[in-house]
């Protein structure tokens, strides 16, 4: 073990952000300042190091207590110090705590591999492995032996010392990119926000949203002007909406820019040399490519699970999306001579898509984006939306504390409580404590783009702890006493995230490595897709949907007509998924020796060559590579893989949605929105995190494997897909 020592304010790590005595164990934020950070680190590794030498220096014989246990108690500290740390760096970043993060980054991949391939800490582990059948061990504690056992291998425990050091140099490396990438990408996404002089550039936003352009200039040093503020997906919600031909392609062009043109903020070589160091890493522990490593321990299985489900639906996807452009190329051919656009004879390009789309929708549903969203007030979406749906399944009662701060002053806290089946009928039921929730919700140049759930706390009994999750998104704060007005997607990502947070919140397992969202990324998206089931439910929406300045409910035929266009622009929206899937993929199956021969021309060549090739090659490989149709994703901009935990992982969000949707179908065969069937859902699998096999826990639930006929036809792919 590496020797350290203690940084002499100890006090910080034990009272302000472990023994707070707030509830739950809340950080005390109002007495942590920058300069915390660090130093706590420091404390929580040596008393992780000084755990981990107790269970490896014991003279007793490994049992499943003395060591298993063990190793579930030890860096409970650093743990908790962490999950508050990249958090901050996350929502909050300030030049010092990034430059912290990078910094420590090289350290704390030194720190876990010191853990996971200690030959005596491995020895022990397999000792209890091996005797496994011997012991009379729960179902739970059972897995978590299974489980502990292949971390180590997967780690490579099993290595010989020369390519367990070969391994450390790659994590270390890895880690430092990684940050890296995710530092350049917020500085560069906040230098290429997009300036206008004149207002009349932005024709199309309203009031509210020229202000909040006018804010966003200003707080960036540009008096007097407006910018927009680029977010993480290619584009710009914005697009939909502005009418000026020329200042939606500035927009799209600054997106797609983003650490993709030289300068100091290009992130090209970090992700291909990513790409090359996972490949060696997965070829060091015994796999042809890195998607093969990470898959192996998916729910999918295989790397040629999640190719065939891709390869299944790009035909049908893309077919959809050319008739969807022919629809819209009619629009612009009708267009007046004198339109303000501008577009008339014009071509259509993926700039236009988003702004005809709407006009479109309008024409053949009769919904306004700009009208439909004054029925979608921030508070009441939240509270009369997700809030009460979260209630009128599970029991689930959120009271927001002002009297508990967040780290950032925008950031709200709710404690969270539960109301038993037994006492739901009762005159004055009682509720058990479930822990807190803190919401997040406005951009600033500090956070990252995207929205995301994390958590301070998880749930375990075993130490005894209650969940802390956090829901962070970013949307446009509007002036001072203006309203925020959501889009109909900004709708179904508040449901999203607040989906994870009940999975965070609602778990009930022994051991934290379990806890709530810890189960295969393929799986993590299930509790938060399916959640988005409630924004358009008939018992939920008309309870939220309340118009912002009349308050009348929103109207039936406005329902119906949002129902009738429930796979409008599907083609679209699946392609530009799909896109980024495949990026992802084939990024990620390389080899070692084919990742060696693309990053050898590459220091001969221009990074754009390198990067934009390799991406339209593997679009035209799976049928996806579209002129009109831009990946959601691009390589430059893709934080998810390159600085965040969904390498060869992004497919996920379809494999889950396979599931989300057939759990929507099970949801509607047995009694919908109801205490009864959310009780089901909640009892067989929020609460099981993944203290067993995922797909045991569908089963579980649902009585059988899931069906693929629910997303198809959720999707306007069924006439299409073949069965």
């Amino acid at each position: 073990m590496t020797s350290r020592a203690s940084h002499p304010s100890s006090d910080l790590l034990s009272q302000r952000l472990l023994h707070t005595g707030l509830p739950y164990g809340l950080p005390d934020f109002a007495t942590i300042g920058e300069d915390d950070y660090e130093p706590a680190i420091s404390d929580a590794l040596v008393q992780h190091d000084r755990e981990i030498a107790h269970i490896i220096d014991s003279d007793e014989a490994a049992t499943f207590e003395n060591t298993i246990v063990a190793l579930e108690r030890s860096g409970h500290a650093l743990d908790r110090v962490l999950s508050v740390f990249f958090n901050l760096t996350s929502t909050d970043g300030t030049p010092a705590l990034l430059d912290l993060e990078e910094r420590m980054s090289s350290v704390l991949s030194e720190h876990y591999d010191a853990i996971s391939l200690n030959p005596r800490l491995f020895e022990r582990v397999q000792a209890v492995y091996e005797q496994l059948d011997e012991l009379t061990l729960d179902a739970e504690s059972r897995w978590l032996v299974e489980r502990t056992h292949l971390g180590f291998v997967r780690a490579g425990a099993g290595l010989e010392s020369a390519a367990q050091q070969h391994l450390r140099e790659i994590n270390a490396e890895l880690s430092t990119l990684s940050t890296r990438f995710g530092t350049r990408l917020l500085d560069d996404s906040n230098a290429l926000g997009v300036v206008f002089d004149d207002p009349a550039e932005l024709d199309g936003l309203n009031e509210a949203e020229l202000a909040a352009a006018s804010a966003a200039a200003e707080e960036a040093g540009y008096r007097g002007r407006h910018m927009v503020a680029l977010v993480l997906p290619s584009g710009h919600p914005w697009l939909s909406k502005l009418t000026v031909r020329a200042t939606r392609e500035r927009i799209l062009r600054a997106s797609l820019e983003r650490g993709a043109h030289g300068g100091p903020n290009d992130t090209r070589a970090i992700a291909v040399r990513i790409a090359q160091l996972r490949a060696h890493r997965a070829e060091l522990l015994g796999y042809a490519n890195h998607a093969e490593y990470v898959l192996a321990d998916e729910t999918a299985g295989s790397l040629e699970a999640a190719d065939t489900l891709l390869q299944r639906l790009a035909p049908a996807a893309m077919a959809n999306a050319r008739d969807e452009a022919r629809e819209l190329q009619k629009l612009i051919d009708e267009a007046d001579a004198d339109e303000a656009d501008g577009a008339t004879g014009c071509t259509l390009q993926p700039y236009d898509w988003p702004y005809y789309t709407e006009l479109r929708r309008k024409r053949e549903f009769d919904i306004d984006a700009e009208a439909l969203s004054e029925y979608f007030e921030v508070e009441r979406v939240l509270r009369d939306g997700v809030f009460y749906a979260a209630e009128q399944l599970y029991g689930v009662h959120l009271e927001e504390r002002p009297d508990l701060h967040g780290y950032h002053p925008a950031v709200r806290v709710f404690e969270v409580s539960r109301t038993p089946v037994a006492e739901a009928d009762a005159a004055a039921p009682s509720r058990e404590a479930v822990g807190l929730f803190l919401l997040d919700l406005y951009a600033r140049p500090t956070k990252r783009g995207g929205a995301w759930m994390s958590s301070f706390v998880d749930q375990s009994r075993l130490l005894n702890e209650r969940a802390i999750v956090v829901n962070v998104l970013n949307l446009v704060k509007p002036p001072e006493g203006e309203p925020t007005l959501l889009s109909l997607d900004e709708v179904h990502t508040l449901f999203h995230e607040f989906g994870h947070g009940l999975h965070g919140l609602l778990s009930d397992v022994r051991y934290p490595q379990f806890s709530g969202t810890n189960v295969p990324r393929d799986f993590v998206e299930l509790p938060s897709q399916f959640n988005e089931t409630w924004a358009l439910h008939p018992a939920v929406l008309p309870h939220y949907a309340k118009h912002v300045r009349t308050g009348e409910v929103i109207p039936q035929q406005l329902i119906d007509r949002l129902k009738a266009a429930g796979t409008f622009n599907q083609g679209y929206e699946t392609t530009e998924y799909l896109q980024a899937s495949v990026i992802d993929l084939a990024w990620h199956s390389l080899s070692a020796a084919a990742a060696d021969a693309l990053v050898e021309p590459a220091a001969e060549a221009d990074d754009d060559e390198v990067v934009s090739r390799f991406e339209q090659q593997a679009l035209l490989q799976r049928g996806l590579a579209s002129n009109l149709v831009l990946p959601r994703y691009r390589t430059s901009f893709f934080q998810h893989i390159f600085s965040g935990g969904y390498s060869a992982g992004y497919y996920s969000y379809i494999w889950s949605e396979v599931l989300d949707a057939d759990t929507e179908q099970w949801f509607a065969e047995h009694g919908g929105l109801s205490r009864e069937a959310g009780e089901h859902y909640r009892r067989e699998l929020l609460t099981r995190g993944g203290s067993q096999d995922t797909k045991k826990t569908y089963v579980e639930f649902r009585g059988a494997d899931a069906a693929i006929e629910p997303l198809l036809k959720r999707r306007g792919l069924a006439a299409r897909v073949s069965h």
